[in-house]
């Protein structure tokens, strides 16, 4: 299954956005902590709104204190703006000097499904649960099919299963049941 779209944000724009240019999907998977999916996937559109640019190349260069403009906006492209716009830099830096500023190439150099995991991995910020859910939205939402695809496939939903805004709705529900589930069984522990 391709798209041409990701249901993440609610803007068509945007959700093209993140399958359109590489670089976007990984900028949103960056910002992806302590704010709603939404907020968190529409950051590229705003950053390449304010900059005129989300390029990795471009990115890595930026002033700092362009960058984190562009970020608080406002409105903030998330709750830690400054944070944020230094994870972003970091992130264009790393995909600047390893995959030489094409963000794609991330997976489609990538010789196996163990090694993409392992080059998403590789990424600044990003641990066992962005892995897992990048590594399903390239291969359920976006068609790509490494050696052994299936089974690094995580048994868990992840963004990878959102094909829709109702399916988004679901997933961010599930998330916050799981997640107070988690929170009453350690404070039963405790």
């Amino acid at each position: 299954m391709t798209t041409d779209r990701l249901h993440f944000t609610g803007d068509d724009a945007a959700d093209r956005l993140l399958v359109a240019e590489p670089m976007a999907l990984l900028i949103g998977f960056a910002l992806d902590q302590q704010v709603p999916v939404q907020k968190a996937f529409s950051g590229p559109a705003v950053l390449l709104e304010r900059l005129g640019t989300i390029a990795a190349p471009d990115l890595a260069v930026m002033d700092p204190a362009r960058l984190e403009a562009a970020a608080k906006g406002p409105p903030a492209i998330h709750r830690f703006p400054s944070a944020m716009a230094r994870r972003v830099q970091e992130l264009a830096a790393h995909i600047t000097a390893v995959y030489h500023g094409d963000a794609a190439r991330l997976w489609t150099d990538a010789a196996d499904a163990a090694d993409l995991k392992r080059r998403i991995g590789g990424l600044p910020g990003f641990g066992d649960m962005k892995v897992a859910s990048l590594y399903a939205v390239l291969v359920r939402q976006l068609g790509l099919r490494p050696s052994g695809w299936e089974a690094a496939l995580p048994s868990h939903p992840t963004l990878g299963d959102v094909d829709s805004p109702e399916a988004l709705a679901a997933y961010q529900a599930a998330k916050r049941a799981r997640k107070a589930a988690m929170r009453e069984a350690e404070a039963r522990a405790s």
